[in-house]
């Protein structure tokens, strides 16, 4: 969410820019919701992909080393990661959706 929120701080002058010239407060919305939950998630897939090679990599190394990897557990960390993003993405998304457009473009 920290992330976010100086993402949206940094981009107040483009967000006042695409509101000049016909985004609503919707398009603004959706874009920041969206980036959030594709940067949770890309972290998510990261991680498991990381999760997932390094006991593989060891039972390949060291094939007594029985590992099994439960295919739940993947896909519940993956929507853990997107409803992350979705619920800490909200915040900064409605700030800014919520800019004043005059004010974002003065905005130094």
């Amino acid at each position: 969410m920290n992330i976010m929120l100086v993402t949206v701080t940094e981009r107040t002058k483009e967000i006042g820019t695409r509101m000049a010239v016909g985004a609503s407060r919707r398009e603004i919305l959706a874009q920041f919701l969206m980036e959030a939950v594709l940067i949770s998630t890309g972290g998510g897939l990261l991680g498991i992909i990381v999760g997932v090679s390094g006991p593989l990599i060891a039972q390949w190394l060291v094939p007594e080393f029985g590992v099994t990897i439960s295919p739940i557990s993947v896909v519940v960390a993956f929507f853990v990661s997107f409803a992350v993003g979705l619920v800490f993405g909200m915040l900064p998304a409605n700030r800014a959706s919520q800019l004043n457009p005059i004010e974002a473009l003065r905005y130094e």
